[in-house]
């Protein structure tokens, strides 16, 4: 848990201790960040999640750079990008 913040990581080891409270809860993880960084710790939280027996909801999974050009959102937050809106998620 090296790239896991302290405060997340102390959290997550008191609640795994015996009786683990995470054992076999419903888990999904949502991040927003530059480049890579969001999913990169979407990984890494998953390979911690695995370990504590916690069931990640695997779809839809759905990948924006939002920070790349073109724009994505418009002044209101809205999702513009056509690319985007088109995608169907199951």
């Amino acid at each position: 848990m090296t790239n896991t913040l302290a405060q997340l990581k102390n959290a997550i080891d008191w609640a795994s201790r015996p009786p683990n409270v995470w054992a076999g809860k419903a888990a999904a993880i949502v991040s927003a960040g530059v480049d890579f960084g969001g999913e990169r710790s979407h990984y890494h939280l998953r390979q911690i999640g695995v370990y504590l027996d916690l069931h990640f909801i695997n779809k839809p999974y759905f990948l924006l750079r939002a920070f790349q050009a073109p724009a994505k959102f418009n002044d209101d937050g809205e999702l513009i990008d056509e690319e985007a809106n088109n995608v169907h998620v199951n």
